[in-house]
């Protein structure tokens, strides 16, 4: 099997058609149809199938793909490391928007400062993308939320990622600063009938929240769903109604005290759980093993002066921080 293999599959399937993957990569089609027979033989299974479409890979094809594009960025991981005295290559690490705002530029800072050589690749999305982005081989490393994480790697199951636990972050109700006052702290039970909004069920945080509902045996009153931050928090600053976040939410308004007002849930299952999620260990690279490590000393540190309101170690974090 060679490399150059792995590139013209890869390609196919990406494109959906033998001919135009036969355009990009500047071969003739029968050429490539050759490499793909002869990657199928050794395989001894079938990859690729026709559509009316196009072609369109087989089960076999999918698994094989996934795992040919991380088998492609190693190998590129490692040409630039070979050329390169220092850590080099790539990695990616995909943060939601409460968690960018208060570690994302730390990170990108620490990174810079340690691995200039690393190229760092930052996605901000929902938690639920992010989770389909890990499982995809699109990401090496995720900040996320859901609960049901957590409660597989307590009961040592998993889906072949190292699950890691980071913090949990108290949180709040959030309404504009004119609504009626609030207290510093309510309950869940008290908020049955305030108008919220919320994202959807896949995301972490909106598990996290039907869990502390159905704990209390009420039904949240939800008026809009929304899967972006700053949209909830427009929508909460015009009045359309409340929402649930950790304070992590208000760290890109400077002017937050003026323009909302917060009450800290009391209930114990209301507090969000933060994960450092990765694909396993031997399937990370160099670059994103220290990018791990570089994210949990960010962590730390930023729990450790203050930086982060509301927010508790889950674990202990030691301090593994080495130069691979």
């Amino acid at each position: 099997m060679e490399l150059r293999q792995l590139r013209y599959f890869v390609r196919i399937v990406e494109l959906g058609s033998m001919s135009r993957a036969a355009t990009d990569l500047d071969l003739v089609q029968s050429a490539l149809s050759q490499q793909i027979t002869r990657l199928e033989s050794e395989l001894a299974t079938r990859l690729l199938h026709r559509t009316p479409r196009g072609v369109a890979p087989t089960e076999a094809g999918v698994a094989f793909f996934r795992e040919a594009q991380l088998t492609l960025r190693h190998a590129e991981q490692a040409t630039r490391a070979a050329q390169q005295a220092r850590l080099s290559g790539s990695v990616s690490v995909g943060l939601a928007p409460t968690t960018s705002a208060v570690l994302g530029l730390p990170l990108m800072q620490a990174m810079r400062e340690r691995y200039p050589d690393v190229r760092l690749h930052m996605v901000e999305s929902m938690s639920g993308h992010l989770t389909a982005m890990l499982n995809a081989r699109q990401l090496d490393l995720a900040v996320l939320f859901d609960t049901r994480l957590h409660q597989t790697r307590q009961d040592g199951g998993g889906r072949g990622w190292s699950v890691m636990p980071l913090l949990e972050e108290d949180l709040f109700l959030v309404q504009r600063a004119g609504a009626p006052h609030l207290p510093a702290e309510i309950a869940i039970a008290d908020l049955a009938g305030v108008p919220l909004i919320l994202p959807t069920g896949p995301h972490g945080l909106r598990s996290t929240l039907d869990t502390a509902f159905a704990g209390a045996g009420i039904a949240p009153s939800v008026v809009l769903e929304v899967d972006s931050l700053a949209m909830v928090m427009a929508a909460v600053d015009a009045g359309l109604g409340a929402t649930l976040q950790p304070w992590a939410a208000l760290g890109r308004y400077p002017d937050a005290a003026q323009r909302f007002q917060c009450a800290r849930i009391t209930d114990a299952p209301a507090r969000r759980v933060n994960l450092l999620c990765s694909l396993s260990d031997d399937e990370l690279s160099p670059a994103a093993l220290a990018a791990r490590v570089v994210l949990k000393d960010c962590v730390r540190t930023l729990l450790g002066e203050g930086r982060w309101s509301g927010a508790t170690a889950l674990a202990a974090l030691p301090d593994t921080h080495h130069n691979p």
